[in-house]
Order: structure tokens, then sequence, then C-alpha cells
């Protein structure tokens, strides 16, 4: 299957599991379960979870069993998402192409479901044989040592002029952390040793920091409607980003560096990991 194929399939199966777990709209409380789907489904590149299949099948693990890691990051993704849109956040009213949660329902229902995404994926992942460790893992990576965390920094870095050192420790933060864990719980749902997991971890860190650089260029370069949410917003709230720091070309140049010390560290997990490879060019190549 090339990668392409393999690519739809992942997104497709996905979506189906998500829509599975999900509650159904018509489940009481209907208005609260119907934001909920509004906020996960229909949209999005699905890249945590095509991390977290990537690492998985280097491990062997199938198809079926890394759904359900695979969905569980999403959901705190998503969750992320729906709160980073809030007026008391980054005050935002497109998310996806399509109208913010809390524009379509209200702020009330959209802070509502937001905490009810984030208790879902930890209860995905415990009531379909997440070990202990794995749901450790995505608690670390959501709270206050990762995604929470880097939120705060970024909120506090408004109108400052970090250094690189400092905007780069934020996003290993906020955005870093999720895509690693999505990395390793689809390693731990396979038959990946302390090595290997290792070996992922620094793959991890790179491609963390990569697809925050790329996102801070296509911010720069992508209009709202091929973004799917508003262009330039980081810029005129004077929020530091890589491109604002460095300037475009030094922010590509960043970015090309990125992906080639990620490639570099699959390199000792042979052609197993070839999907992460993969994924590494399409984070770096994508439009939007």
């Amino acid at each position: 299957m090339d990668f392409a194929a393999w690519m739809a399939t992942v997104q497709a199966r996905t979506e189906t599991a998500l829509g599975r777990l999900l509650p159904p709209a018509t489940q009481a409380p209907q208005r609260l379960h119907a934001a909920m789907r509004y906020a996960v489904l229909g949209g999005g590149k699905r890249i945590r979870p095509l991390l977290c299949h990537a690492a998985g099948e280097i491990f062997n693990a199938s198809p079926a069993a890394l759904d359900i890691p695979a969905c569980a990051a999403e959901l705190i993704h998503a969750y992320s998402l729906v709160h980073d849109d809030l007026p008391c956040m980054d005050d935002d009213v497109l998310r996806r192409g399509k109208p913010a949660c809390h524009i379509e329902y209200d702020e009330a229902t959209a802070l509502l479901a937001g905490d009810a995404l984030q208790t879902l994926a930890f209860e995905t992942l415990a009531e379909h044989g997440g070990s202990a460790r794995m749901i450790a893992q995505l608690a670390l990576a959501a709270g206050s040592r990762g995604m929470a965390g880097g939120q705060a920094i970024d909120l506090a870095a408004v109108g400052q002029s970090p250094c690189v050192e400092e905007l780069e420790f934020m996003h290993i933060h906020k955005t870093g952390a999720l895509i690693r864990a999505a990395i390793l719980l689809g390693a731990e749902a396979g038959s990946a040793d302390d090595r290997a997991l290792f070996q992922l971890s620094h793959f991890a860190g790179r491609i963390g920091l990569l697809f925050q650089v790329v996102d801070d260029i296509l911010d720069a370069e992508m209009s709202t409607a091929t973004l799917g949410k508003t262009a330039g917003k980081d810029a005129a709230r004077n929020k530091p980003t890589y491109v604002t720091l460095l300037g475009l070309a030094e922010a590509r140049r960043k970015a090309a560096e990125l992906r080639d010390e990620a490639k570099a560290a699959l390199i000792p997990l042979g052609n197993a990991a070839r999907r992460l490879t993969e994924l590494t060019d399409y984070i770096v190549d994508r439009k939007f």
C-alpha cells in the first residue's frame, strides 16, 4: 500500500472508531453530546492517530489494537482545540473550516464539551485494555507538565520576546507532548522494548517541534480559507512564533534541520519505520 492509500485508510478507520466511541447526539444531555461530536468528527488531518498507527506497525501491533490509543490521543487533541478557541484563551471563531465549537453552540457548552472529551479519552483507554503506563503517559502529556502547561506558557508570552530556546521549551510542552504520547502509545500497543521507546522518544521530540515550525510558517503564508482557521492570528495578537523570531527563511531552514534530525533518529529502526519517515515528509510538505 502506498503512503497516500495507507494514510486515507488510517484516517477513515479513525473516523469510524471515534464515531463509535463518542456518545450519540440523541443521548441526554443531547446538546453536550452533539457539541462533542461536532468538535471531533468530520475534519482534521488526524496526525496523532497517523503517528500512533505508524509507530505501532513497527512493532507488529494490529490496526484494531491501535485504534484505541489513536482515538484517545485524538480526543485529547480535539478537547484542546475547543478550549484553545475560547475567548479566554486564543479567542478564535473558526476551526477546521467551520465555526468554532463555542460559536456553533455557546461558551459554556464548548467548555463542558472539552472537559467531557478529555475524560472520554481516559475512559477509552481504561475500558479497552490500555495499561496503567499508557494511561499515565497520556495524562502526563495532557497535564501541567505537558500540553496544559505549554498553553499557560504561551498565554504568558503574549507581547513578550522570548529567545528561540524559550519558544522551543513552550512548544515541547504545548504541541510536542501529545505528539510524543501518540507515538509512544502506538509503540506500547505493540512489542516495543525500552531501547526502541528511547529511540522513538528522540524522534518524537524532533517531529513535535517540526510540526510547530511548519504550523507557524503556514500561518504566515497561507489564507484563512486554505488553513481552515484564522490566518495570521498569532502575529495579530503579538504572540511569538518561529517566523516572528527567526523570519521566514530561517524558519524554513529550521524546519529542514528538524526533518533531517527526525529521520536520522529512525535509522536504527530500519525499513519498519518507513511510515514515520513518510509522515515526517508529509508534515513538512503539507499546505494546511
